[in-house]
């Protein structure tokens, strides 16, 4: 199975920025991809780089909505898997979420942001209420899929949660800054929880200079041992693809030992804390 993260700038212009998306997915599908994955709110700027307003709260769009239905009808005509990730209005709360697109069209899904973090540059806890849709994994044509979004990935429990579902890739739709990343930290804890947990980790980032922040890149990919397989460059628009192969997941140590010697009778009210 062929994985392809779009690792692309944003700009205000919200149709180009979707309009290069779809054809992003069109060359990642050309290129044989299976599943392919977007940054996080990779169709706009990245809005909470300033607090909220109404203004910017009323760019949240529905799902399903305009966005979705375009890129499931290409999902459709091409037959491959899609991970996006939108600003989305739902009611009167907003959310960080990414749909996810069966490669027959269908809708499986949609994956909120449960942690919600505020710092500066980083203003979330103004745009986003928390994920209320648990953490789902899903029976794609592709494998079984989880989503981290961002914040999530430094909770523990969040992906010990996806590998007891029999996650077998989770995708990482990131908004990491250049220098955010001391001394690789963040790669290797997608190592970790990989090897932990004996999946995938498929971390897509954003790219590029906006208002307050320039975006990585650097997007990279994990195996079920801890092993960075494939990385994309800093500061380049591209699409990484990487060749995973699934047997791997019920191989490694993870599912063949740690799940399997787990004592949560000794932690689970600790975790429930």
């Amino acid at each position: 199975m062929n994985i392809a993260l779009v690792q692309q700038p944003a700009t205000d212009d919200l149709a180009a920025n979707v309009q290069r998306g779809l054809d992003a997915v069109r060359r990642a599908a050309e290129a044989g991809a299976d599943i392919i994955a977007f940054a996080e709110l990779a169709f706009s700027p990245f809005y909470p780089q300033r607090h909220a307003t109404p203004e910017t709260l009323a760019r949240a769009e529905p799902i399903p909505g305009p966005t979705t239905d375009a890129f499931a009808a290409l999902a459709r005509d091409l037959g491959v898997v899609l991970v996006l990730n939108l600003f989305e209005r739902d009611g009167n709360n907003t959310f960080d979420t990414s749909p996810v697109i069966d490669a027959d069209g269908t809708l499986l899904g949609r994956t909120r942001m449960v942690h919600i973090t505020d710092y500066e540059a980083f203003h979330e806890q103004g745009y986003y209420a928390p994920g209320d849709q648990g953490v789902p994994v899903y029976d794609t044509a592709a494998g079984r899929i989880g989503v981290a979004i961002c914040y999530d990935r430094h909770y523990p429990e969040y992906l010990r949660a996806l590998a007891l579902q029999g996650a077998e890739v989770v995708v990482v739709p990131q908004a990491g800054s250049v220098g955010e990343w001391p001394d690789g930290l963040y790669e290797a804890e997608m190592q970790v929880a990989a090897f932990q947990h004996g999946f995938f980790t498929a971390l897509v980032n954003r790219v590029g200079p906006e208002e307050r922040l320039t975006f990585a890149g650097e997007s990279f990919i994990c195996n079920p041992t801890g092993e960075v397989i494939a990385r994309a460059a800093q500061g380049t628009e591209e699409i990484l693809h990487a060749d995973l192969d699934l047997s791997e997941v019920e191989r490694s140590h993870a599912r063949r030992l740690f799940l399997r010697d787990r004592r949560p009778d000794l932690y689970a009210d600790w975790l429930a804390r």
